[in-house]
């Protein structure tokens, strides 16, 4: 499938970019997977627990999530999202990517000298599958990356059903910048009136703002994200005993009001 992003300036030539079909997200499978296992992330975060002599009422206190959570995430029972997977990288003291990464992929230096680079081909990443969306995780290979790139297809169609399955909206420190790829999407914030974005649309915000993203059309809606913690935050740990995990502020749910098209049409 090719998708091409025409410029909105003039004089500069048109972005060609390659995108596989909905279906095929994870078609390159490590060796594990072909063998009918599939890596499951929660058995490194148990495995990565368990190394650091952790139960599940440290991580609990660590995250803010409930030892309930963390055994079915573990399990694989529930949906990992990003705010998940960033809380329990920093509980863990560990990067991100060797969460995703499955073990049989090797040992990854946590330090890598500059030049450092990764190409990945059409379907190639670490797939995050739950109800309300698949996220394919890119670079994975790479740690301490200052931002998280991933590829997104949006299943979910109404802000309850997101909000059923990961219990309010999302939220982590940092900021997070989305392209629309194919399709529409609606885009909740606790903060602002719900907006719709097209093809070729873009949003940059506050991820600890609560969000949450909507199929706002039939078919595919997909877009390119690109996470950043604030300050790339690394911690150890040892330093996140004194951690107080703050309340989350009350969620306002306020549904998409056509009017904020303001007039406009979709673009084909």
């Amino acid at each position: 499938m090719l998708l091409r992003l025409e410029s909105f300036c003039s004089g500069v030539g048109s972005v060609v970019v390659r995108m596989p079909p909905c279906d095929n997200l994870s078609m390159k499978l490590s060796p594990k997977e072909k063998s009918g296992t599939p890596h499951n992330p929660g058995e490194t975060i148990r495995g990565l627990r368990q190394a650091h002599g952790l139960t599940l009422n440290d991580i609990g206190s660590r995250t803010g999530l409930s030892v309930s959570t963390l055994s079915k995430l573990e399990q694989g029972k529930a949906s990992l999202s990003y705010d998940k997977l960033y809380k329990l990288s920093q509980a863990l003291g560990v990067d991100m990517a060797q969460i995703l990464e499955s073990p049989a992929s090797g040992d990854v230096p946590a330090v890598a000298p500059s030049g450092r680079r990764v190409i990945q081909r059409a379907g190639e990443g670490q797939l995050i599958d739950t109800r309300s969306y698949k996220q394919l995780y890119l670079a994975t290979e790479l740690l301490n990356k200052s931002f998280v790139p991933m590829v997104v297809d949006h299943c979910a169609r109404t802000i309850e059903d997101f909000v059923e399955e990961f219990g309010g909206l999302i939220r982590h420190p940092g900021e997070e910048f989305d392209l629309v790829l194919e399709g529409e999407i609606v885009f909740h914030s606790d903060l602002y009136a719900p907006v719709r974005l097209y093809r070729g649309d873009s949003i940059y915000f506050d991820s600890e703002m609560g969000h949450a993203y909507l199929a706002g059309t039939d078919g595919a809606c997909r877009t390119l994200a690109i996470c950043s913690s604030r300050g790339h935050e690394q911690l150890a740990p040892e330093d996140l005993l004194a951690r107080q995990v703050k309340p989350k502020p009350a969620m306002r749910i306020v549904r998409d009001d056509e009017s904020q098209r303001r007039g406009r049409t979709p673009k084909s």
